[in-house]
């Protein structure tokens, strides 16, 4: 069986995006991500918010369109992968590690101006990195036209239209 390796997260930012660049010029942006859920607490019903932090890590495009235009509290939908990272503690000696994704696609949530306060969708912008920062050959029988999930329309109907009992000559 093939491995799958897909993370898709909707939250708000909780500071400004990091911006940095590589010796060789690639732009980097590390953001961290605020993912909020209700869970159920004890018997008695009560609901309770629930909150994890995610680091992201965007490269490339993706980096650049992250710092231009995403904002502390700003929301965010994001796809990327999950990346599992380890070093050695400079000042304690110790091996550390950490678990993060990396943004390949992300869209924009929200309006500029709001900071998207509500939650609402009332803008939206996509935004992929082609190459997610390094050169990845696909080869499934999927179709990869789109570069991005959008959120589906919501379908209000209408209001039902008074009815008139004059008949009206045309």
């Amino acid at each position: 069986m093939a491995n799958y390796n897909k993370v898709i997260l909707m939250g708000n930012l909780t500071a400004d995006p990091d911006v940095r660049t590589t010796p060789k010029g690639t732009q980097v942006t590390e953001l961290r991500l605020a993912i909020n859920r209700f869970v159920s607490g004890d018997n008695n019903g009560d609901r309770r918010e629930e909150t994890t932090f995610v680091d992201v890590t965007c490269w490339g495009r993706t980096a650049e369109i992250a710092a231009q235009y995403l904002t502390k509290g700003r929301p965010v939908f994001l796809e990327g992968r999950l990346q599992y990272d380890t070093w050695d503690d400079k000042a304690t000696g110790q091996k550390r590690s950490k678990l993060r994704v990396v943004a390949e696609n992300l869209q924009l949530m929200g309006s500029p101006r709001d900071g998207g306060g509500n939650g609402a969708p009332q803008q939206q912008r996509n935004y992929g990195n082609q190459n997610g920062g390094y050169n990845r050959q696909q080869n499934n029988n999927y179709d990869q036209q789109s570069s991005g999930y959008s959120q589906p329309r919501q379908n209000n109907p209408a209001p039902p239209a008074e009815e008139f009992d004059d008949d009206i000559p045309f």
